[in-house]
């Protein structure tokens, strides 16, 4: 392990702190992180007072960007790219007139390491300057999740998310006083603001454990905080397709939609595609959890009962209209939003189109069409969908078939992308200039259709298109 001085800018940050006589601890997640093997590069820091002024200067001296986190707890960050990767350096008041007492209003006892940097040399190993008064490498090395106080979720609620952050990220267990305090508190949640409680969620559906972290979150009672509306889907039963009601079924799919990203964690196209930035630091593959979580919320409403039948017709659509508020309410990003909208709205058609031995050109380019950048996101979904789907009507060999379908179609996508990009034969403007047309809802309803008809092959010129373009327009025209 290196020293703590070969990090970069803790040498200035020493400085600064002595030049300005401040009492400065280095705390937190950094030293829980070293001690698991995995040091990162944000650093915490905790100052006997004006922390954000020593985070001004820190970002003036190393030209790095300070970002004001909370004014009134004098909770600062200082962030600098050094060859290539990002740094932060969060500065906060003690919470507490002296550090033993800040040390108190902690969250967890794995977050209580701390080095005071004035005892830090340049051949001091960070073992040797360790302070741990709450038992925290005894956590670590138990891999426990345990409450400083039975006052830490009162002081901040958004800590309960926490628990099950450092739960999906390390693997930890929560113990069992902190879980069941979470139980208690669990109703203050609703009073964080909705942008830390989404930051908290996206960390959760970002790891490889949050199917198992979402089970444990439900039965703490706390996903319906954080999401109050999947409380629709509850004790709501399904058909014979279904080996689970729809709840529990929801949660299975994202289980299987992990083991989905494990199986295609070799396939480059797939994998870039799930990584992609969608909103900040968000990508479409957290996003996806999310949609697989959600996919079924629309299902309770229409539900209705033909015979021995459960049906549901038209819960996409209804899912869609539940998950937009939700999208909004989670301050996702309008990109974001939209694709959610989109994997719920079109997460059936995958499965229409795997009805079939062998799909139409023209189902399949409709498809691609409807979905548009989210098909392969739809995809894999629908792949984890049919895998949480195992009633007594699903068979081994429709499971298979779906599977090569929904395959496929993946690497359908990525070829097409490969190919050079469609090119309309006609446009809007041809409609008005060569067929003298006056601007309408006509012209969406044309120009699909001649698209539909050129990427299929059935035109391949302009004059073709004009006529094609022509005769829907008098057939409409003598409706």
């Amino acid at each position: 392990m290196p020293f703590l001085k070969d990090y970069p800018y803790i040498k200035i940050i020493q400085q600064i702190a002595k030049h300005k006589k401040t009492p400065l601890y280095l705390v937190g997640g950094f030293l829980r992180d070293y001690f698991l093997g995995n040091p990162k590069l944000d650093f915490d820091f905790a100052v006997e007072k004006d922390a954000l002024r020593l985070a001004r200067l820190l970002a003036r001296h190393i030209k790095g960007a300070f970002v004001l986190l909370d004014s009134e707890r004098g909770c600062g960050r200082v962030v600098k790219k050094h060859k290539g990767q990002v740094m932060t350096f969060d500065f906060a008041d003690f919470r507490a007139p002296t550090f033993p007492g800040d040390l108190a209003h902690r969250d967890f006892t794995i977050n209580t390491l701390a080095v005071d940097l004035s005892r830090i040399y340049p051949v001091t190993e960070i073992p040797q300057a360790l302070i741990d008064r709450k038992g925290a490498l005894k956590d670590i090395k138990g891999k426990c999740i345990r409450q400083v106080s039975v006052k830490v979720f009162r002081e901040d609620p958004l800590r309960m998310m926490r628990a099950f952050t450092l739960r999906a990220a390390l693997g930890f267990k929560i113990e069992r006083r902190t879980l069941a305090q979470i139980k208690k508190d669990k109703d203050l949640l609703p009073g964080v603001s909705y942008e830390r409680i989404r930051d908290e969620l996206f960390k959760i559906l970002a790891t490889e454990r949050a199917a198992d972290t979402f089970k444990a979150m439900d039965k703490a009672g706390l996903l319906e905080k954080v999401i109050p509306q999947i409380k629709v889907m509850y004790r709501c039963r399904q058909g014979t397709y279904h080996h689970l009601d729809v709840w529990p079924h929801s949660l299975e799919t994202v289980v299987q939609l992990e083991k989905v990203f494990k199986e295609l964690r070799r396939d480059k196209d797939v994998m870039d595609y799930c990584r992609e930035f969608f909103g900040g630091d968000r990508r479409r593959q957290a996003l996806l959890k999310l949609a697989a979580l959600l996919h079924d919320i629309g299902n309770p409403d229409p539900r209705r009962k033909v015979g021995a039948r459960f049906v549901f017709h038209a819960h996409e659509r209804v899912g869609r209209d539940i998950v937009s508020p939700i999208a909004k309410m989670l301050k996702l990003s309008t990109r974001e939003r939209h694709a959610l909208e989109d994997m719920v709205l079109w997460h059936l058609r995958p499965g229409y189109l795997s009805n079939f031995k062998k799909p139409s050109e023209r189902a399949i380019y409709r498809y691609f069409r409807d979905a548009k950048g989210e098909a392969v996101g739809i995809l894999l979904l629908s792949l984890a969908d049919q895998r949480a789907t195992r009633g007594p009507l699903t068979t081994e060999e429709d499971q298979r078939h779906h599977e090569e379908i929904c395959l496929g179609l993946i690497r359908r996508y990525f070829d097409k992308k490969e190919e050079k990009p469609f090119v309309r034969l006609i446009n809007g403007h041809d409609l008005i200039k060569k067929l003298r047309l006056k601007p309408s809802p006509l012209f969406g309803k044309i120009l699909k259709e001649v698209a539909e008809k050129q990427a299929l092959g059935s035109i391949q010129a302009k004059a073709e298109a004009l006529e094609l373009a022509k005769n829907i327009a008098q057939k409409n025209s003598a409706l």
